[in-house]
């Protein structure tokens, strides 16, 4: 156990702020540090932006640190204040349905056996019972309005619609979880993004007026894409890490799709990989940039961790043989489904089809949207670039039979080597 991890940390560019970098270095060197980074059950899953702080806290455990994994049954009940507006408040039951499927994700990414293992704890434990007014003199007495009107996302409330005492108590409730944690497990440090970094130095304050304690707080910078748009968003929304809201298959495709001004960042960021290596591979990527070296790697690594190896192959396989480099015979039903739901995709009516027979492939191209004509669908296929399930399409008007389909449901159209889509027959998104 030492401080190596900080400076993997700033090697990594993953360090935005710090109360004292020094002292938290030669506390790692003393012994096993307790640390904690809390997840809110805002939704039924966490997303990518929760898992680059997950990996942050993994880091300090693989260096001998114990975590707590905590969930915030209470503070999910609030929400921290948004800049956007007041959050809608959750019904009890449906956050505490949240809370399980969070922890169970957790689990995932922590070790919990050995000497440094993982405790999951949930703030709901400290806060359900709490008398209101013990909390407003036991704690809420240590806390300065002035500076509480200082934080970004309350300032621009107040320049707004304005905020609720619900959402504006929100700090005092995290920063009793520090408290509580450093009184019951010894818990020293408290990581997040940079957004949090009010929210976890008032809880390092509270516990030096309460307790005369000094403790830290680290944050990991805000990731943004070089072209604007917010990191792990894409045109069909969140990226979510429960597999039932993004497929494994969608989740190999963001990393792999990643632009190459990004993946930088983001192998320093999720990957594991030595400093040095992941240096040596954008170099690479960068000499040859359509083998996308550098992506491949991150999404393989990143999609293993997260669903495991199997899912892995099963997603790079389904994106190889969607373009000729595989066999589409291979790609599990499921894995196919989830590749051609969030493709372009025609959907064909049971009544279209005419002894086994489906509708021609012109106008299949043209309902799945890779040509804008049926014309243009037969100069496509005149010029041999027309493919069904991988197969060269050569005769005009050739209607696929109801045999060609993959899993009984489903035909893959590709114009060319780059444009892919799908056809669904029926109810094929019931495999």
């Amino acid at each position: 156990m030492s401080s190596a991890v900080i400076e993997d940390l700033l090697a990594r560019d993953l360090v935005a702020q710090s109360t004292d970098i020094g002292a938290l270095r030669a506390e790692l060197d003393q012994g096993m540090l307790t640390l904690y980074c809390g997840f809110d059950p805002t939704a039924p899953s966490l997303h990518l932006g929760n898992l680059s702080q997950i990996l942050t806290v993994r880091r300090f455990q693989i260096a001998g640190h114990r975590p707590l994994a905590l969930v915030g049954g209470a503070t999910g009940l609030i929400g921290d204040p948004k800049a956007s507006g007041e959050r809608q408040l959750n019904d009890r039951d449906l956050v505490s349905g949240w809370v399980e499927r969070i922890r169970s994700q957790l689990e995932r990414f922590y070790d919990f056996s050995g000497s440094n293992a993982a405790i999951a704890v949930n703030n709901l434990d400290w806060t359900d019972g709490l008398e209101v007014l013990d909390f407003l003199r036991d704690i809420g007495k240590h806390f300065s309005v002035n500076r509480m009107l200082d934080r970004e996302a309350v300032a621009a409330r107040l320049a707004g619609g304005g905020i609720s005492y619900t959402e504006f108590s929100y700090q005092l409730l995290q920063s009793l979880d520090y408290l509580e944690l450093h009184r019951r497990y010894g818990c020293s440090l408290q990581t997040g993004g940079s957004d949090q970094w009010g929210n976890i130095t008032a809880g390092a304050d509270l516990i030096r007026r309460v307790t005369g304690d000094h403790v830290h707080a680290l944050t990991t910078p805000l990731l943004t894409k070089a072209d604007g748009t917010k990191f792990g968003k894409t045109e069909s929304g969140t990226v979510w890490l429960d597999p039932a809201l993004t497929s494994p298959y969608a989740f190999f495709q963001f990393w792999l799709n990643s632009d190459d001004r990004d993946v930088s960042t983001l192998l320093r960021t999720f990957s594991f990989a030595p400093v040095e290596e992941i240096a040596e591979l954008i170099v690479v990527s960068q000499e040859r940039p359509q083998e996308r070296a550098a992506q491949r790697a991150l999404a393989r690594e990143i999609t293993s961790l997260v669903h495991g190896e199997a899912e892995t192959r099963a997603a790079e396989s389904a994106g190889l043989a969607l373009f000729g480099q595989g066999s589409l015979a291979d790609i599990p039903a499921m894995t196919l489904q989830a590749a051609l739901m969030t493709a372009p995709h025609a959907v064909v009516e049971p009544e279209e089809i005419s002894d086994g027979e489906l509708p021609t492939v012109e106008d299949l191209f043209v309902r799945a949207g890779l040509v804008t004509s049926k014309q243009a669908a037969r100069r496509t296929i005149e010029e041999g670039g027309a493919y069904i399930n991988n197969v060269r399409c050569q005769a005009v008007g050739y209607r696929p039979l109801v045999t060609d389909l993959l899993h009984g449901s489903w035909l893959v159209l590709r114009r060319g080597r780059k444009s892919m889509a799908g056809v669904r027959v029926g109810e094929g998104d019931r495999i």
